[in-house]
């Protein structure tokens, strides 16, 4: 992996961990589901503008259409929707944590209902991952952690682990950020009835903060990252991407007790490293041991994967 690879990966994970604080920041004052549809708007239009500008179109193939549709619904609309919602009662940091658990499921229901083989270390790296997420959410439980916001956060991450199983066998092709931008406008779509039903006359407590901190997910999560993760994907393959996952949790913890001053105790410094070197430890074990120079691997593991971003 080169240098270049290394930065990507990095700017990545510094900025899908630091989407939940802005999102923390968004519920509150404002209805999530009503924001979030704003919110994919915003980025549908500049992601698709900026595709329209590279020289993208909107001709795509059957397969890249089923994509858009699955992943506009599953990620977009149910996951980014459970978990705005349900971070109106949990912290950012715990909401953090719980999305980086993504991998680890990806692992183990293809392995429990696909019938993949993992190597010894992909399964301790599971047992290593529980046992992180457990120290952390075992000692907010015993703080008052809200249920309901744990329970929505747990079924978002899981959804996308069920969409992420279900198209991983689609590739990005020429027109990434053309889907992207799709994806998002099915979100929105999708999220649109829903808002207007729960949300109709709830007010938005207008302040700078909402304002910058909406801003920061439109252009940052919603288009920058997205774009830096599928670029990554292409230079050195979906399975070596994903390992910068492991630096979501402690990561997510640090910028959310550093921006919100949420708490940042022993469990969470503790926990949180065990649940990265869970992810670290599955992520490896999936390398494919043919990879090429620079950790290139061959175009047909060049498969775009979930980003569980808020």
């Amino acid at each position: 992996m080169d240098g270049r690879a290394i930065l990507m990966g990095l700017s990545f994970a510094l900025i899908w961990s630091s989407a939940f604080t802005a999102t923390r920041i968004i519920v509150i004052d404002a209805p999530p589901l009503t924001a979030l549809v704003i919110r994919f708007v915003l980025s549908a239009v500049l992601a698709m503008g900026l595709a329209r500008a590279m020289g993208q179109s909107l001709r795509l193939s059957r397969g890249e259409w089923r994509t858009v549709v699955l992943f506009g619904f599953t990620q977009n609309a149910l996951y980014l929707g459970l978990n705005w919602v349900g971070m109106q009662w949990i912290e950012a940091s715990a909401a953090s944590i719980i999305a980086s658990m993504m991998p680890l499921l990806v692992a183990f229901f293809g392995w429990i209902f696909a019938g993949e083989r993992l190597r010894p270390v992909a399964i301790a790296g599971l047992v290593v991952g529980v046992v992180g997420v457990t120290i952390i959410m075992g000692v907010r439980l015993s703080h008052g952690m809200d249920m309901i916001g744990l329970v929505m956060c747990l079924a978002a991450v899981v959804a996308l682990t069920v969409a992420t199983l279900a198209v991983r066998g689609a590739g990005g092709g020429s027109n990434v950020l053309m889907i992207v931008g799709l994806q998002m406008a099915v979100g929105a779509a999708a999220l649109l009835v829903p808002a207007a039903v729960l949300e109709w006359g709830q007010p938005i407590r207008w302040s700078w903060g909402l304002v910058a901190a909406f801003a920061y997910t439109v252009v940052a999560p919603g288009v920058f990252a997205t774009f830096i993760w599928f670029r990554l994907v292409t230079r050195i393959g979906a399975v070596r991407a994903a390992t910068f996952h492991f630096l979501s949790p402690p990561l997510g913890v640090a910028i959310a007790a550093a921006l919100l001053g949420e708490r940042f105790g022993w469990s969470d410094i503790v926990g949180s490293i065990i649940v990265a070197a869970g992810i670290l430890m599955v992520q490896t074990a999936r390398l494919p041991q043919g990879a090429g120079p620079m950790g290139r691997m061959p175009a047909s593991t060049l498969t775009p994967q979930a980003k569980p971003g808020p």
